[in-house]
Formats: structure tokens, C-alpha cells, sequence
């Protein structure tokens, strides 16, 4: 993956982290108690659910005739 794609996919990871997950950040912070997060299997699937659907999304547009 090159880094003009990680660009624009690190800010939606980060969005679906804190949005269905609770994480505030995903750098590493070097505590136990901010690094390591209990959660429910079905948060764990709605996160993975979108962003299925938002790679999903961004392929669906890209491959659209311009």
C-alpha cells in the first residue's frame, strides 16, 4: 500500500475505532490500561462490518467510468 493510500485510510480506521470501538487512538501509549481494550464480539464485528463496507465503497467508486 503506498502512502498516499494510507492517508486517506488511516483517518477512517481511526474513525471506526472511536466510533464502534471506544478507542480514542490507535498509536501505541505505552499503558496496559490504554492500550489494551475489553469489548463485546458484536462491537468487534460491526467495527469489521464497516469497514468492509467503507473498502467495499471505495473500490465500487474507483472502478466507476469517470
Amino acid at each position: 500500500m503506498n502512502s498516499e493510500n494510507n492517508l486517506k485510510i488511516n483517518p477512517l480506521i481511526s474513525e471506526i475505532a472511536v466510533k464502534f470501538l471506544g478507542v480514542k487512538t490507535l498509536e501505541t501509549q505505552n499503558s496496559d490500561a490504554l492500550d489494551f481494550h475489553d469489548l463485546a464480539v458484536w462491537t468487534l464485528k460491526a467495527a469489521l462490518e464497516a469497514a468492509f463496507n467503507a473498502g467495499y465503497k471505495s473500490v465500487q467508486n474507483h472502478d466507476e467510468p469517470k
